[in-house]
């Protein structure tokens, strides 16, 4: 019943366009065997889309391409000076070699001359294929070249045109997608991405990556695809809480929805909660010691053996570092453990001292019928490794850089193959764990440790910004680099704003106004995070919000959000959330670092574990945003501002 007519005057003469009314069009590729909706818009916009573009099939890789057309799109000048003798980029790479990587042919003099300036705004005129093979040659990389298709073949049957055209082949799948939310279709794979998801290793593998490149992505992949290829198989996905455990719960539904046994064989869970199901499947019910109980343990222990030289904060964070988080449960075990990251000398004298505190606090639990957090990993891990009964064929770990020394030895025990193990992080955002050896847990990367490279959350002003925070490079405890340059982002945006404000009033109404104009100019309430280091400070968050005429949801650990407000919590909640804009406020010299932190220190590797962490803590917080970013202080501000103002 739609008015259904053929495009005059399009440089493709298979657009049609579909009156829904008097303004909505749609505009879909008719040939003799399909019809291909493609957009959907406003009357002229509908018009001017269809006039700029064609589907074509690549004449070198064969793959159907939704090209953009070359003469109608602005051009884009590249200023070179004559002093400036740098290459372009591509002068190294063949005509040939880039067509084979998807370039389009009238596209090809353009991507010839392009310098860094230019690339970022010519990848987003160029197919998908070929923008990042663009990017990864430009970072240094190699990518491996499409698959080529016979001339015969349908070129809408190749790879790359299967991740932007969905072919449905009768009415039931096509209910099926319908069914399903747009964001199903958000969860995507480029080429070097399902390399990683896909491919078979001979021991544990870890994925790292600066914010927004695409880490979860895999892991959720990783975990469908081992279920997929092992028909059998249980699947665990986890990660260090439970607030992420829930986000990736969507997003696998959003993935395997439609998939009923795929579903009931991955389990998804928080590494704690998996644990303790575990242990009391084994044991009974586990009844974990309180934080509170063990500092009363141990002030009591050194009351009553008159041992005050150590202070209550180092023997606190002794008994968690090392004590509890390795198991030791004798004299000998604490005699020879290594106190790895612990800078604190102590000779034999003072170990034996110690040790009579934390075995008066061992015993004082084995008597009330208790058993701390890393008991309950220890304990499961070690029967696991007797009995050989492991539940799980494969483990994907998300967020694994914050994963514990207990967490990691259990489940180091727990896939039943050489590649049972994937971890997925970026040591850049730990922020609750102290660095530890893997390998001395049996978890050894080297040699399958990969970099993911292109960053499709974080514009490039934003991660630009926000990288001067952290080193170019980051190692762990076994050697094992990460290295944060070569890093692209595959779209621009605003240049992020740093304010540092005379006082919190100025910091609120200048917030308030930058929050105000975001949603006149059509950003949405739910798609606009404002955090703050510590909840003591939330009140300038909130505050600022009412200022924009807002209304503001305050995040808790279920992450349920509403669309008509404005998501407000500390940074620890920012991990795992995505917003168009992001306020990170109250950035002042003694939030960020946080004061009582600093003060709680007890060790000289502790404070630097401070700075290393709040750093980390303004990483995640400023790469939750994707196109707007506002960073503001009050005067006199955290130094770390000054890193991210540094080259501007």
């Amino acid at each position: 019943g739609l008015r259904f007519h053929k495009l005059d005057r399009m440089k493709d003469p298979r657009f049609c366009s579909v009156s829904v009314n008097r303004d909505i069009r749609l505009i879909v590729h008719k040939t003799e065997s399909s019809l291909m909706l493609c957009f959907v818009g406003h009357h002229d916009d509908a018009y001017t889309w269809a006039s700029r573009r064609k589907i074509e099939r690549h004449p070198k890789t064969g793959a159907a391409q939704l090209v953009e057309i070359r003469e109608r799109v602005e051009e884009i000048v590249v200023h070179r000076s004559i002093q400036d003798s740098r290459p372009a980029l591509f002068d190294g790479v063949a005509d040939d070699d880039l067509l084979e990587y998807g370039v389009p042919e009238e596209w090809l003099a353009d991507v010839r001359s392009a310098d860094e300036d230019a690339l970022l705004e010519l990848t987003d005129h160029l197919p998908q294929e070929a923008a990042q093979a663009l990017l990864d040659l430009a970072t240094g990389g190699r990518p491996e070249k499409p698959v080529k298709t016979p001339a015969g073949a349908d070129p809408f049957d190749h790879p790359d045109a299967q991740r932007r055209f969905r072919i449905l082949t009768d009415v039931e799948e096509l209910t099926r997608a319908l069914e399903y939310p747009w964001e199903k279709w958000t969860i995507f794979l480029h080429p070097d991405q399902r390399s990683l998801v896909e491919r078979e290793y001979s021991g544990p593998v870890r994925v790292s990556g600066s914010a927004g490149t695409g880490k979860t992505i895999v892991a959720l992949h990783r975990a469908v695809c081992m279920a997929r290829r092992n028909p059998d198989a249980t699947v665990l996905l986890t990660t260090f809480s439970t607030t992420l455990a829930n986000a990736l719960k969507i997003k696998i539904d959003r993935l395997a929805g439609d998939q009923s046994d795929l579903q009931s064989r991955i389990k998804i869970q928080a590494i704690r909660e998996c644990g303790l199901e575990l242990y009391q499947h084994a044991f009974g019910r586990a009844n974990p010691a309180s934080t509170q109980m063990i500092r009363a343990l141990l002030a009591e222990a050194v009351e009553k053996m008159d041992e005050r030289r150590f202070s209550e904060s180092f023997l606190f964070d002794e008994w968690t570092e090392v004590v509890d988080a390795r198991g030791l449960t004798d004299w000998d075990a604490y005699r020879d453990v290594p106190r790895l990251g612990r800078k604190t000398r102590i000779g034999g004298k003072q170990r034996e001292q110690l040790w009579n505190i934390f075995e008066y606090v061992i015993a004082q639990i084995e008597k009330r019928g208790l058993i701390t957090w890393a008991g309950v990993f220890h304990r499961i891990a070690g029967r696991i490794e007797k009995t050989g009964d492991r539940p799980f064929d494969f483990v994907v770990v998300d967020e694994a850089q914050d994963v514990g020394v207990p967490e990691l030895r259990l489940i180091s025990v727990l896939g039943k193959h050489s590649d049972s193990l994937f971890f997925a992080g970026d040591l850049g955002q730990r922020i609750f764990q102290q660095p530890f050896s893997w390998k001395a847990f049996g978890v050894d990367i080297r040699g399958r440790s990969f970099t993911l490279k292109i960053n499709y959350r974080t514009s490039h002003q934003i991660r630009k910004q926000a990288d001067r925070l952290l080193p170019s490079s980051m190692a762990d405890v076994d050697g094992n680099i990460e290295k944060r340059n070569g890093t692209v982002s595959v779209f621009n945006g605003a240049e992020p704003v740093i304010r540092i404000c005379e006082d919190s009033e100025a910091e609120i109404s200048i917030v308030g106004a930058w929050l105000s104009e975001l949603l006149k100019s059509g950003v949405h309430p739910h798609e606009i995070g404002v955090f703050i280091r510590d909840r003591s400070l939330i009140e300038r968050a909130l505050a600022a919000i009412r200022k924009a005429g807002a209304e503001a949801l305050q995040l808790d650990e279920s992450m349920v959000s509403t669309e008509s407000c404005i998501a407000v919590g500390d940074m620890h909640l920012a991990k795992g959330l995505e917003f168009k804009a992001v306020a990170v406020m109250a950035c002042d010299d003694d939030a960020l670092p946080l004061e009582k932190r600093i003060r709680s220190v007890s060790d000289e590797s502790d404070l630097e574990e401070v700075y290393n962490t709040e750093r980390h803590l303004l990483y995640v917080a400023c790469t939750r945003a994707r196109d707007h970013l506002l960073v503001s202080g009050v005067d006199p501000a955290s130094e770390f501002l000054d890193d991210m103002e540094r080259n501007c």
